[in-house]
């Protein structure tokens, strides 16, 4: 597959699998139509939009290509025709998320690179694409955004990034920058949720207690 295929398969595979993330998170609340699939598109297009304003790529691709806003409802509309089945598995919304979020660091990640971006920058915006629209999903609904709380998630994404980022250095070709990225960030995130791995956290002191 020549490799701008690839990286708008990737794009619109993450668009997809994020959607179906934010309609289930949206669905648990209880919201409307409009909002289950208005969540969908944010939640899938929100780090895409992010990173293309940072990038100066505008207007950003996730507003003017009527294909992204396609596969988020589409996405949103299959979470509620099935959601019986989304339902019974034991972390929706965090396995959907966990692939949709290697998928976007990895497109990120080649966006701007593809761009002349230099490697630092290349790993923040891939980091920001994969984890910015679960932090506005996680505004919207009113609830502390999982990348600030103690689980292995922006993490998860920095290490795909920085695999694209050292493939894309030693010219490892089109599949060399895109499955290594893929595999660690999806497997470092759903081992974090199955064996309950967290970052550190640290603790308030007990009032009173010594300096």
């Amino acid at each position: 597959m020549p490799e701008h295929a690839l990286f708008e398969f990737l794009d619109l595979a993450g668009i997809f699998v994020f959607a179906i993330s934010g309609a289930a998170a949206a669905r648990e609340r209880d919201l409307d139509l409009f909002g289950i699939v208005a969540l969908a598109f944010v939640t899938a297009c929100g780090g895409g939009i992010v990173r293309d304003l940072c990038l100066g790529a505008l207007p950003p691709v996730g507003l003017a290509d009527w294909r992204y806003l396609a596969c988020a409802t589409l996405g949103a509309l299959a979470t509620l025709g099935a959601y019986g089945w989304v339902r019974r598995l034991r972390y929706p919304v965090l396995l959907f998320d966990a692939v949709g979020m290697a998928m976007f660091a990895v497109a990120g990640t080649q966006k701007a690179l593809g761009l002349g971006r230099n490697a630092e920058t290349a790993v923040l915006l891939g980091m920001m694409t994969a984890v910015g629209g679960g932090i506005l999903r996680d505004m919207l609904l009113s609830r502390v955004a999982v990348v600030l709380e103690r689980e292995i998630y922006a993490s998860a994404a920095l290490l795909g990034s920085l695999l694209v980022v050292v493939g894309d250095r030693f010219h490892w070709g089109p599949a060399g920058t895109t499955w290594p990225g893929l595999l660690a960030c999806f497997g470092l995130r759903y081992l974090s949720l199955r064996f309950g791995w967290n970052m550190p956290r640290f603790g308030r002191r007990e009032a009173g207690s010594g300096s």
